[in-house]
């Protein structure tokens, strides 16, 4: 935190300097990054990422999306447009922010990212990753996925105040689950750790990670605290599923 010189924000260890909140999922044919925040071109070049194949969107808060910018390098490496992918409600907000961009090369010839925009209600497939987007009660509208190959799956909510059952549903038996988990105190459009365990119980993952932690937290003090089966992700947490025994 900016002037912040708590033991979090003035610790040693690693785990506790956290960028915001994103995830890079990678199949032997497909890769896809869930957010970009305003960290983004930073995560990239930090755990050395240079295959893109689509952008997936929560939400359009800053902390989620403002890193948008800097897809264009993917186009470079590519060697063509790249598809995102948002809720209508949220696709219009990201589209509105970024205006300048489209799918095709600017006239001027300006360095601009080239972006397939696709909005979407229901299961959509990238490469061999499907995904299935289901609505949180966040602060704004806010879109969790259920992402699944042939033979994994995981749950992505990385914002949640609020879950209705027949989405815990959706997520129940998952390979890996991720969710939000702020801090300890109450707060008003996030999970509280003891809100993210609750719902860990329900949706019974076969291994769950709390985010989207604020400097409230310790790392090490929280994993040790944490029921087996449940663990804090840090930044550059790396996860191979199916898992190895």
């Amino acid at each position: 935190m900016i002037g912040c010189h708590c033991p979090v924000c003035t610790s040693n260890d690693p785990r506790n300097t956290r960028f915001r909140s994103s995830v890079y999922i990678r199949t032997a044919n497909t890769a896809i990054v869930i957010d970009t925040p305003p960290d983004f071109r930073q995560q990239m070049l930090q755990h050395k990422i240079e295959s893109l194949d689509g952008v997936v969107f929560t939400h359009a808060h800053a902390d989620h999306f403002l890193g948008f910018d800097d897809i264009r390098r993917f186009n470079t490496l590519k060697g063509t447009s790249i598809p995102a992918y948002a809720d209508p409600d949220n696709m219009a907000e990201i589209r509105k922010v970024f205006h300048y961009i489209g799918s095709k090369p600017s006239r001027e010839g300006l360095y601009r990212p080239l972006i397939n925009f696709h909005e979407v209600t229901e299961s959509f497939q990238i490469g061999d990753i499907k995904l299935t987007p289901v609505e949180v009660k966040h602060g704004i509208k806010m879109t969790g996925y259920l992402v699944e190959t042939e033979e994994e799956s995981l749950g992505y909510v990385p914002d949640c105040r609020e879950m209705q059952e027949k989405t815990v549903k959706i997520f129940q038996g998952v390979d890996l689950m991720i969710l939000d988990g702020l801090r300890y105190r109450p707060h008003p459009t996030h999970f509280c750790i003891e809100q993210s365990l609750q719902l860990f119980k329900r949706i019974g993952a076969k291994r769950s990670c709390i985010t989207h932690i604020c400097h409230d937290i310790d790392h090490a003090t929280l994993a040790a605290e944490l029921p087996d089966g449940v663990e804090p992700a840090y930044d550059g947490l790396r996860i191979r599923l199916p898992f190895v025994k």
